[in-house]
């Protein structure tokens, strides 16, 4: 069935996701505060090659976020489905960190001068093409894409993280 009058044409994967720019998808994970939790969602993997890249809790005394960013998107919100976890996505924008003395001063820089906050960011555990690279929760992600690009910086997309380049 076609919508747009579109009839035999392709849809392109930055039009199905809806929109055009590199970013990647975050799980967050709610879990209880409770022993064990965090063991459960990580065993879910231990098992397939859909490696978590990212990972960061953000906790309280009844609850915990978890944080997560896998290799395999689509893969990792079957499972999360599949083992009735409550989950959302979110999308980030994941910058490899240039070179130079102060990566993240460059990074936060770039970002005041478009006057977008970063609203939190934490590191990927794999390198990429012998790179470190951060990931970022961002108020304007397109707007923040676009700034972070025209000012020299490399941006990953999911299929990036999963072509097996980490570990580099």
């Amino acid at each position: 069935m076609s919508y747009g009058g579109d009839e035999g044409e392709g849809v392109s994967f930055a039009t199905a996701r809806g929109r055009d720019w590199p970013s990647v998808r975050q799980f967050n994970v709610f879990l209880a505060n409770r022993l064990g939790a965090m063991l459960n969602v990580v065993r879910r993997f231990e098992t397939t090659d859909n490696r978590i890249i990212a990972l960061t809790v953000v906790d309280s005394t009844d609850c915990a976020i978890v944080r997560l960013v896998l290799s395999d998107p689509e893969r990792a919100y079957e499972i999360f489905e599949q083992a009735n976890l409550p989950f959302t996505e979110s999308d980030l924008l994941v910058v490899t960190l240039p070179e130079g003395p102060q990566p993240l001063l460059q990074i936060c820089k770039a970002l005041l001068q478009a006057e977008i906050s970063i609203h939190y960011a934490y590191p990927l555990m794999a390198g990429f093409g012998g790179r470190a690279a951060l990931a970022i929760h961002v108020e304007e992600i397109e707007t923040s894409s676009q700034h972070l690009q025209q000012n020299g910086f490399t941006l990953l997309s999911e299929s990036d993280l999963n072509e097996g380049e980490a570990g580099a």
